[in-house]
């Protein structure tokens, strides 16, 4: 029975895995402009949904994908592989996209999408440990052929880094009592699966409402692991000279921090001038928004209900 129960769900999860829905998929298409032809990246190119509709909006697309999962990109290279060589495959971390780019598309492109977080695909194999709802090995590295595991930082970090990180990153206001729970269960044995993590939690915290406990917690120490926010930062500083006149980026994000670095990206850079000059102050801008804020449809939410907290701006270089 147990044998039978185990199998069943490594089922399900493979049914999942190959059912990764893209977030505004049609919003984001649209906004990049790609059925006016040209070369876009895909700066996390994930399960190749995006990719595959920019593919389709003009017969003369090209789509760098860029992620730093290899098992997705070798998914993602089946799923994209009746468009032959207009679809490029590169493994590397978003923050290399000026390599990248400079490589594949002569310097310059004519937009960018870069689709945040944590896919369906790597929520939903156990083997990664990104889920609080399953049980496995606490790992939580989307390019699991480097870096630290989240395990590693839980069992040799101090207490305080610890709390600094889920506070940080998680905004969860219990993080210092999380973080001596980590400490006092790690002293009889070590951290070592999701179900061990989400037992402490839930030591700490009881559930109320619909969120679960452990969801800040798991979300801190992803970005923590994974150097997400700073990988962001380093990408939006290189689009600028990436983009052909006219270019469009378009980032979808998943929560506050990362919307609230996209967002104060683009704001305008003001600088203020002598008194004697007529004009007090002078806007550079090099980009124009498009789009402010999308968000997904009550209808896509109904079909998919991670996309309920995504969050989509839109801009395009001048």
């Amino acid at each position: 029975m147990i044998l039978l129960c185990r199998q069943y769900r490594k089922q399900l999860s493979e049914l999942m895995s190959t059912r990764h829905l893209p977030v505004l998929l049609d919003e984001s298409v649209k906004g990049l402009r790609a059925e006016r032809g040209g070369v876009f990246v895909d700066a996390t190119l994930g399960g190749g949904g995006h990719a595959e509709k920019i593919l389709e909006a003009h017969p003369d697309n090209i789509v760098i994908g860029i992620d730093r999962d290899a098992q997705a990109i070798a998914r993602t290279q089946k799923r994209l592989e009746a468009y032959g060589d207009r679809a490029i495959y590169v493994h590397a971390p978003f923050s290399s996209i000026e390599s990248v780019v400079e490589q594949h598309a002569n310097s310059k492109v004519d937009g960018i999408l870069a689709d945040l977080g944590v896919s369906s695909d790597q929520i939903e194999d156990r083997d990664r440990g990104f889920s609080f709802m399953q049980d496995g090995p606490l790992d939580m590295r989307m390019d699991t052929s480097q870096g630290f595991s989240a395990a590693s930082f839980l069992n040799e970090s101090t207490e305080q880094e610890i709390s600094d990180v889920i506070y940080k990153y998680g905004e969860e206001k219990a993080s210092k009592k999380i973080a001596k729970a980590i400490v006092e269960f790690r002293n009889h044995t070590l951290i070592d699966s999701t179900s061990d993590l989400v037992k402490i939690i839930e030591g700490v915290l009881k559930r109320t409402g619909k969120k679960h406990p452990a969801t800040k917690t798991f979300q801190a120490i992803r970005i923590h692991v994974n150097n997400e926010l700073e990988h962001l930062e380093i990408a939006l500083s290189k689009l600028s000279q990436l983009l052909n006149k006219k270019g469009v980026i378009a980032v979808i994000s998943f929560h506050s921090l990362e919307d609230r670095i996209v967002k104060n990206f683009f704001k305008p850079n003001i600088q203020s001038l002598p008194k004697d000059i007529p004009i007090n102050n002078i806007v550079k801008e090099n980009f124009h928004c498009i789009k402010k804020k999308v968000k997904p449809s009550a209808e896509e939410i109904k079909q998919n209900p991670r996309s309920r907290s995504a969050v989509m701006r839109v801009y395009s270089k001048l």
